[in-house]
Parts: structure tokens; C-alpha cells; sequence
């Protein structure tokens, strides 16, 4: 066989054509200390705070104290694989998630990495977990209501889109009740929604995974996870993970929610990566900076100018209390970061309210602002009337006799009282909201029985559906409530009641059936 010179001497010109030469250059150190979910590592002098460093198994860490002979890493993942004497190597860029609509109706962890066995999540775009908050001038006031389908809330504090509400309470007192159903409430609403799982039990998340999906509310909410059994690096990054998955939906004008479960088990975790790093302790031993740590993420949630297409993120942060202690350090932070909070009392959850709202410590700062007109105007005293009662009731309480006007006040309060419980995972319309707080303050269940005020609610509403379909439909569209609507609830309140008493009598009349032996 023969070679031929020409031949041989074109494809090695092409091959030096080709020839790109390609230096991979990067910074390489070694791990000089591993445990607990963090590394030391001896020879980045180069890396930036903040930057995303590999380690030999793919594991990926974070860089986040730079000293004088060393850097340290906290480790997103799986540590007990990395061993003193491993390389390291700086990757030159931010940690960073995946985003978009195929996170929608999955279940992830903060790195994005699927763990509900539904395969790969594919998306192209990604946006780095760290971002500067939109400032003033790239914001607009919140005013838009975002309906959670509870009564209490949307008649007494309502939460507007954009809006920060904080959840705060004991343990057991309902604060992700009201979160789970704020989320079903959105399904005829567009909004995509968020739940950020921090240090919550696995069987916990399993649970409300299952009530989303029974309540068809999974194919618009993402779930990220990060349990009690993940590391504490993890636990840190879940809620900053989640935000900037859902700012995605906000910078494309749409609108998102997202919760926060809860914010006291990511302060545990970054006290506990602070105190491994050796950074001075503060006030209960939390850092300095653990302030920062929720301000720049809650301040993230905003209603974007129209300039920027108008979306927004609303975020329901939840904080954890102990004993009612409102006034401990990560409570106080919170409360002043956000535009107002839900107080939760165990008293009032015992005592079968639920929810066991406490209208006098919860406020909205957004106000009226951010309710429909018609509640505005059926719901307005609503707030003082209630944290009046209260006060009444505990003064009632001392078995001290009252006058006629004072009891008749007590009275309606046992009724609005009763009118205000709802069940779980039951989100009211908000048409049906104002039909029955306006029922309830204008005296139609002053003569009620407390025992009977859901019965009679449940059957008014069922009335109005389906004899005054067209007033139901007036009060939808147009959001008012002028004097003509008015009138025509009185009728139909006035119509409900003969019918009711009607049917009362009846039953009373009934004699009981007589068994021969």
C-alpha cells in the first residue's frame, strides 16, 4: 500500500486550521478542613464572595468568608465525600437556578434538581439566586388585592399583590393553613405560586403536596424543598433559591406569590453557618448581619412599575414564636421588615376560632388599598368592632350585669365571631364574602341562634346562587356596592329569613316517630 504525500500533507493543514487551542486557566486550592457542611480551603486567593466553587465529586460550594490564609466554603450538598487534601476549583460565576414554566408543578430542591421522579426538568434560562431588590423608582404602590379566600383576612387585613404579610404564631396555631389556602384561592387568578419548605419535616411536605394536588392547585405552584434532614448551606439558600425563581414570573408582568415556611429555621441555619465560619455572635448568639439576611429578601417581593410591565411578587413570610413572644429578636426584625402581620393566638385556636386571628395585634399597612370597593365599604368597622368585643368580653367575663345596648354589642360580636370561622382548605369567593359580612353587620343574625350562624350562612349563599344569580353577578363585575345593591341584599336577606323561619317552624313541628313494641 502507497501513500500519498499530497493527501497526507492537506489533512494535516486542515487539522492546523482547525486547531484551537484551548487553555482551560483557572484557580485550583485544597481543602485543608471539612465538617459540618462547611470546608476550609487553602489557595483561592482570587475567588469573589459569593462565587460557586467545585469540588473532585461535582459537589458545588458557595464561597462565603474570605480571610487573610484561607477561604471559607459552606457545601451545597452532600459533604461527607469531600476529604482533606481534595482540589478545588473556582468556577468565575454566581450561584445560580433554574427558572421558567417547566418548574411549574414540580417538586425541587434549591438547586433546582427534581425530586418528585418526574424526570429532568429542561429549561434554558437561569438567574442568580443573589439579586439587588427593585428600588423606589422601579416600584409602584400596592393596591391591586390579592384575594386569599379567608374572611378574616380580606375583610380586616387584606394583602395586596406586591405586598409583604408576615404569618406569625406559635406552633400548631394554623399559619400554614392560611398560607395553603391562599395558594388554592389563586387557581382562577393567574398567579403562579411558590412554597418554600425550610427545615419542615418531610412527611409535613409530603402532606401538603397531597392537599395541593387533591385541591388542583399543583399545576401552578412549585414546591422547594429543603427538610429538617438537609444540611444547614441548603436550609440558607432555599428561600433566596425560591424568590428568584418566582421574580422570574414578576420581570415578565405576570404576578406570583411566594411563602416562606418559615424564616426562623433559616435563621437557626445561618446561625449555625456563622457561629462554623467563627463570626462574631450577636444577640442570641445570631449574627450581625442576620437582619440583612431577611430584609434583602423580603424586600425583593414588590408591584413593578408599568415601565417594567407591571408584575409582582407577593411574599408570605412565616416566623415561628415561643409562648406568644412577639418581642424576641428574629419576630421584631421581621415584623419591621414587613407591611404587616397575622397574628395567630394558641388561645383563640383552642378555643375553636380558626383562624385564630388576634385583630388586635394584626394589621395590614397597605389598608383598604388593597380590597375590592364593596368589602372596603361592608368590612370597614369591622376590625374596631371586633378588638372592641374582645374587650367586652373579657369585662362579661367577671360576671358584672351589663346594660340592654352592651349586651345587644356582646351578642353581635358571639355572632360575627362565629360567621368569621371557616373551614380548612375552603377559600370563599370574595362576592361570598361580602354577602355574608354584610349580612352579619347589619343586624340579620342578631335573632339567629350562635349554634346555627354557619347554618344559616351556608344557606343564604346558597340562596343568593341560586334565586339571585344576576345580584351575585352585579356585586362580581362591577366590585360596588351603591345603594340600589344594597336594597336589593336587604330583599333577599329579608325573602332568606320568612323561608328560614319558615323552615324552623316546620322542623319544630315535627313530632317524633312513635315505636310500637
Amino acid at each position: 500500500m502507497r501513500f500519498k504525500a499530497d493527501e497526507i500533507a492537506s489533512v494535516i493543514q486542515q487539522e492546523i486550521e482547525r486547531f484551537e487551542s484551548r487553555i482551560d486557566v483557572r484557580e485550583v486550592g485544597q481543602v485543608i478542613e471539612v465538617g459540618d457542611g462547611i470546608a476550609r480551603v487553602y489557595g483561592l486567593s482570587g475567588v469573589m464572595a459569593g462565587e460557586m466553587v467545585e469540588f473532585p465529586n461535582g459537589v458545588f460550594g458557595l464561597a462565603f468568608n474570605l480571610e487573610e490564609n484561607s477561604v471559607g466554603v459552606i457545601i451545597l450538598g452532600e459533604y461527607l465525600d469531600i476529604h482533606e487534601g481534595d482540589e478545588v476549583r473556582s468556577t468565575g460565576r454566581l450561584l445560580s437556578v433554574p427558572v421558567g414554566e417547566a418548574l411549574l408543578g414540580r417538586v425541587i430542591d434549591p438547586l433546582g434538581n427534581p425530586l418528585d421522579g418526574g424526570g429532568p426538568i429542561v429549561t434554558a434560562e437561569r438567574r442568580p439566586v443573589e439579586i439587588i431588590a427593585p428600588g423606589v423608582a422601579e416600584r409602584q404602590p400596592v393596591k391591586e388585592p390579592l384575594q386569599t379566600g379567608i374572611k378574616a383576612i380580606d375583610s380586616m387585613t387584606p394583602i395586596g399583590r406586591g405586598q409583604r404579610e408576615l404569618i406569625i404564631g406559635d406552633r400548631k396555631t394554623g399559619k400554614t393553613s392560611i398560607c395553603i389556602d391562599t395558594i388554592i384561592n389563586q387557581k382562577n387568578f393567574d398567579v403562579k405560586c411558590f412554597y418554600v419548605a425550610i427545615g419542615q419535616k418531610e412527611s409535613s411536605v409530603a402532606g401538603i403536596i397531597d392537599v395541593l394536588r387533591r385541591e388542583g392547585a399543583m399545576h401552578y405552584t412549585t414546591v422547594v424543598v429543603a427538610g429538617a434532614s438537609d444540611p444547614a448551606p441548603l436550609q440558607y439558600i432555599a428561600p433566596y433559591a425560591g424568590c428568584a425563581m418566582a421574580e422570574y414570573f414578576m420581570f415578565k408582568g405576570q404576578h406570583a406569590l411566594i411563602v416562606y415556611d418559615d424564616l426562623s429555621k433559616q435563621a437557626v441555619a445561618y446561625r449555625q453557618l456563622s457561629l462554623l465560619m467563627r463570626r462574631p455572635p450577636g444577640r442570641e448568639a445570631y449574627p450581625g448581619d442576620i437582619f440583612y439576611c431577611h430584609s434583602r429578601l423580603l424586600e425583593r417581593a414588590a408591584k413593578l412599575s408599568d415601565s417594567l410591565g407591571g408584575g409582582s411578587l407577593t411574599a408570605l413570610p412565616i416566623v415561628e414564636t415561643l409562648e406568644g413572644e412577639v418581642s424576641a429578636y428574629i419576630p421584631t426584625n421581621v415584623i419591621s421588615i414587613t407591611d404587616g402581620q397575622i397574628y395567630l393566638q394558641p388561645d383563640l385556636f383552642f378555643a375553636g376560632q380558626r383562624p385564630a386571628m388576634n385583630v388586635g395585634i394584626s394589621v395590614s399597612r397597605v389598608g383598604g388599598a388593597a380590597q375590592v370597593p364593596a368589602m372596603k365599604k361592608v368590612a370597614g368597622g369591622l376590625r374596631l368592632d371586633l378588638a372592641a368585643f374582645r374587650e367586652l368580653e373579657a369585662f362579661a367575663q367577671l360576671g358584672t350585669e351589663v346594660d340592654a345596648v352592651t349586651q345587644a354589642r356582646l351578642d353581635r360580636g358571639y355572632r360575627m365571631t362565629e360567621l368569621l370561622k371557616q373551614g380548612l382548605y375552603q377559600p370563599m369567593h370574595v362576592t361570598d364574602q361580602v354577602l355574608s359580612i354584610y349580612a352579619g353587620t347589619h343586624g340579620a343574625l342578631d335573632k339567629i341562634p350562635v349554634s346555627e350562624v354557619r347554618a344559616w350562612e351556608e344557606g343564604f349563599l346558597k340562596f343568593i346562587h341560586e334565586e339571585r344569580r344576576s345580584l351575585w353577578q352585579k356585586i362580581t363585575d362591577t366590585r360596588q356596592l351603591d345603594d340600589q345593591t344594597a336594597a336589593a341584599i336587604d330583599e333577599a336577606i329579608q325573602e332568606f329569613q320568612r323561608r328560614y323561619a319558615a323552615s324552623k317552624s316546620v322542623d319544630a313541628g315535627k313530632t317524633p316517630a312513635t315505636v310500637t313494641l
